[in-house]
């Protein structure tokens, strides 16, 4: 809803358009660095309270952030939202893990994912109705009796899950925001300041290297290298980072395709609907699938399906029968929620009840990464195809994609 805003928010602030971008990124940010740590946290003190005081403090930043006086006050909020946010996001899915039956994991999944994308369709007309009747300040207030009633809710209906017993590993955490933190701040600056990239992603790789060698003296590691060893969890991750990257440089691509192939924004909004709709009916359906088969087969053929709507989009070049283009993009939203469903529920029913934290913060980081590589991906399209961009951006959606279908197929034997 917040990105709808934001040139409202450029104007009445009185900043440029490049310090507005802040609000996102800032927020996206402090979700990435706090992942892995959220996840160590839940399996310390139980995810119910972590993911509720998560839910709390998300909603409190959202009245705050309503009230900020000035553009910084209300960027420093965005950041303490971010990492409530991650408590929330890291431990998802094993809240899921704990609520269903090992029997129905994959339909529980999916339930989750139509979720995510009915919420993801459904904002961006939620922040238009907002904007219609009231100052941008209300997309941050709305918050507040929303998260208030899911903690209400949650209170009474999440699980209480056993506690670890092990203390919390500051220096790993610490270390895991700089490394996370600096990775990301590199890849973003890559295409404008290239020199000091190098510096941050340099910087990013040595605590990287430091966190990895205090992780291997830990019998249960906040960095989760005891399940990126199984075989199952680390080709799942690997899926999971190309496939969101296909995911993520393919959606922002599209809008510029098919605005540069004449269509209005009006129209570009109703060809794209299809997509998370589409998802939102595959998903639930692929995860009863992968309850009974093989998800490496499920998820090949997810992303193989997604690689040919993307086709069929740049064969057509953004032009055509509406119809036709609206067909092939649910077949990516279609092809997406067969991929997403089983892979996650492979990486979730792969580690040990008890590490179900670890795995929950390794699914979501897998996911954010995937999703930033795509945009640094589209950036660097358009720097070296200028107007061609978003049809080469289309190209490496696909190759994502089909990347995505082999590290499935590589573990089409297991479930």
């Amino acid at each position: 809803m917040i990105n709808l805003a934001l040139p409202t928010i450029t104007r009445d602030l009185g900043i440029s358009p490049a310090t507005a971008t802040w609000l996102p990124n800032a927020y996206l940010l402090a979700v990435v660095t706090t992942l892995l740590p959220a996840a160590s946290l839940g399996e310390i003190f139980g995810f119910k309270r972590v993911f509720l005081g998560g839910m709390l403090v998300f909603s409190l930043g959202g009245i705050a952030s309503a009230l900020a006086p000035s553009f910084w006050v209300l960027l420093a909020c965005r950041v303490v939202q971010g990492v409530a946010s991650s408590a929330v996001q890291s431990l998802t899915a094993g809240v899921v893990r704990y609520t269903y039956p090992a029997a129905q994991l994959g339909r529980a999944i999916g339930i989750n994912a139509t979720s995510v994308a009915i919420s993801s369709a459904t904002a961006p007309t939620l922040a238009a109705a907002i904007l219609a009747v009231a100052p941008w300040p209300a997309l941050f207030a709305v918050i507040a009796p929303i998260g208030l009633a899911c903690c209400v809710i949650g209170w009474k209906a999440l699980p209480n899950t056993p506690r670890s017993g092990r203390r919390f590993d500051a220096p790993s955490a610490w270390l895991n925001v700089l490394a996370f933190g600096l990775l990301f701040l590199g890849i973003d600056m890559l295409l404008t300041r290239t020199g000091l990239a190098l510096v941050l992603l340099g910087l990013a790789g040595l605590c990287c290297w430091l966190l990895v060698a205090r992780q291997l003296t830990q019998p249960t590691p906040m960095l989760p290298l005891d399940l990126l060893r199984n075989r199952v969890i680390g080709l799942a991750v690997c899926g999971s980072v190309c496939g969101f990257t296909a995911w993520s440089v393919s959606y922002v691509a599209l809008p510029f395709l098919l605005q540069g192939a004449g269509w209005s924004q009006v129209q570009t909004g109703l060809l794209m609907t299809p997509w998370p709709v589409a998802l939102a009916f595959a998903a639930p359906l692929a995860g009863r699938l992968s309850d009974r088969l093989a998800t490496g087969w499920l998820c090949a053929g997810g992303m193989t399906g997604f690689a040919l709507g993307l086709l069929l989009v740049y064969s057509l070049g953004g032009t055509g029968p509406m119809l036709l283009l609206g067909a092939s993009l649910a077949m990516c939203g279609a092809g997406f929620g067969f991929f997403q469903t089983p892979n996650n529920r492979a990486m979730l029913g792969a580690a040990p009840k008890a590490r179900s934290g670890g795995a929950g913060g390794l699914q979501a980081t897998a996911r954010l990464l995937g999703h930033t590589n795509g945009t640094t991906i589209m950036a660097l399209c358009f720097q070296l195809a200028g107007g061609a961009g978003p049809r080469l951006a289309l190209t490496f959606g696909m190759a994502f994609a089909l990347l995505a279908a082999g590290f499935s197929l590589s573990r089409r034997k297991l479930r």
